[in-house]
């Protein structure tokens, strides 16, 4: 059965480096240090230098050039920083083509940063009490995508039949397949130790 499938799917979804989760544990600590943080990413230089260079994409504009894990905790704090390791270690599972959705290898990583960077923008703008999650939940928003592409192009003609009814993609994509992305998307989500209520948003967010 295609939900067993997509059950198996997802107990086996590649988890988060340890170094992330070591940092993600530290986030709401008053007492983390830089040396602490330095001393938690030298552990994986890949992953620093992603975060770097993620840090000066054009995405961010950050004012000044951010050079060193130092400089990166300064400029942008902890949170900002915790951040910044998510989306790069989403970056390597999320640059992929997804079937189904009819997305090309890297287009599902640029617009979910892209949503993260308007998200973030529109609370600003807004000037809404948004949590600090905002920027983390919006880049996730999608990520069951990867699961279910292959399932949504093999029930691809019952799923526009569906629609041909006048229902909503998800609901389509729920009532052929079992399930939606936004579920299976909250169900890998713990595997990563992400806080609940950034899994609630991703579970969530067409009907919030």
């Amino acid at each position: 059965m295609r939900t067993d499938e997509i059950t198996r799917q997802i107990t086996t979804f590649p988890g988060m480096p340890g170094a992330a989760l070591k940092l993600l544990a530290l986030i709401d600590d008053p007492n983390v240090t830089v040396q602490q943080i330095e001393g938690i990413l030298r552990q994986d230089p890949g992953l620093t230098g992603n975060v770097l260079k993620l840090a000066n994409s054009a995405y961010f504009g950050f004012p000044a050039k951010v050079g060193s894990v130092r400089q990166a905790v300064v400029l942008l704090g902890l949170k900002r920083l915790v951040q910044m390791v998510i989306a790069t270690c989403t970056s390597a599972v999320m640059d992929r083509a997804v079937p189904g959705y009819d997305l090309p290898g890297g287009e599902l990583w640029r617009h979910s940063l892209a949503v993260s960077v308007t998200a973030e923008g529109l609370v600003g703008e807004l000037k809404l009490a948004a949590a600090d999650e905002i920027f983390t939940a919006a880049l996730l928003h999608d990520v069951g995508k990867l699961i279910l592409g292959r399932y949504v192009q093999e029930g691809g003609s019952e799923i526009e039949l569906a629609l041909a009814q006048g229902l909503p993609f998800e609901t389509a994509e729920a009532i052929v397949l079992g399930t939606d992305h936004a579920q299976v998307g909250a169900e890998v989500l713990p595997k990563w130790s992400l806080p609940a209520g950034i899994v609630h948003a991703v579970r969530w967010p067409h009907s919030p």
